[in-house]
């Protein structure tokens, strides 16, 4: 068409989607113009506000490697992950809530033994984390697959440290028949996310902290069962009412006790006080036919 304007540029733009052969992409693309042109009438966007907008977004992807995901970071500190995970993750009762993955997953963890220690000389104080792996019903989950990182007793994560190449506070433990898990490691503590970024200044102009309060990341996974992705968070943190990320949940905040010198969780003897923390991952169990297939 000829002579857009104000009025009817949206229509406009809609209907150029009539070819689209995707209906579910037509569907997001139709949602997205129709908000993005209200929001822009909503403010009366100015042109250098746009142009701000263009060279935020585009620092954001610049920003990012392989080793940091600006992109899951904005859209971490929006909320935008959460409500994702939210609608894409709706659990029955019982079942272990999901939160975000957060920017600093890595693939390919070691595989370790029962009771190994994560931590791998990284500063911080004594943890061991144990539990069990059972379905919605309790019975236990043989073989499940328990891939955990953390920060280390400094906030930082392995890959955020000068060089980012030596793996530590990450690793994957399997499961025996009674679907029991236990870990060596620090007790995390809260950390700020990066704001050295895009990411950070727009945290500071709307006046926010950028603090995560502590917690051990963990995805599970079982034969015939759905994934999980999330946390353990520690109780007492200052930071769980205002997380950066709104990712926490109340069923998932755990207590670490502190512990005195002597015998430890994993059946020997500390010679250092240390933390201990106990949770019970629960996992749904694919229905029948979708087992079968």
């Amino acid at each position: 068409m000829r002579n857009a304007n104000e009025a009817n540029l949206t229509d406009a733009v809609l209907a150029r989607l009539e070819g689209a052969k995707d209906p579910r992409f037509k569907k997001i693309m139709i949602s997205l113009i129709t908000h993005l042109h209200a929001v822009i009438r909503e403010t009366e966007l100015t042109e250098k506000e746009w142009f701000s907008a263009i060279q935020f977004l585009t620092s954001t992807g610049k920003q990012c490697d392989h080793r940091r995901q600006e992109y899951i970071l904005l859209s971490d500190t929006l909320g935008v992950s959460m409500l994702v995970d939210a609608i894409n993750h709706r659990k029955p009762d019982g079942a272990t809530e999901t939160t975000v993955l957060g920017p600093f997953y890595v693939s390919g963890a070691k595989d370790m033994p029962m009771w190994a220690d994560i931590g791998g000389g990284a500063p911080g104080e004594p943890a061991y984390v144990s539990g069990r792996v059972l379905d919605v019903t309790g019975k236990p989950i043989p073989g499940a697959v328990l891939d955990v990182w953390q920060t280390d007793g400094e906030g930082f994560y392995d890959v955020q440290r000068d060089g980012g190449h030596e793996q530590y506070a990450r690793g994957r433990f399997t499961t025996g028949a009674d679907g029991r898990y236990g870990f060596r490691t620090v007790k995390p503590v809260s950390y700020p996310v990066p704001t050295d970024g895009p990411v950070g200044k727009m945290l500071l102009g709307m006046g926010r902290h950028p603090y995560r309060p502590a917690h051990v990341h963990a995805i599970v996974t079982a034969p015939d069962c759905e994934r999980v992705a999330t946390h353990l968070f520690v109780e007492g943190d200052e930071y769980l009412d205002s997380d950066a990320v709104f990712g926490v949940k109340h069923s998932l905040v755990v207590e670490f006790k502190a512990h005195p010198a002597g015998p430890a969780p994993d059946g020997g003897h500390s010679g250092v006080p240390f933390f201990a923390a106990e949770y019970d991952f629960r996992l749904v169990r694919y229905p029948a036919q979708l087992r079968a297939g």
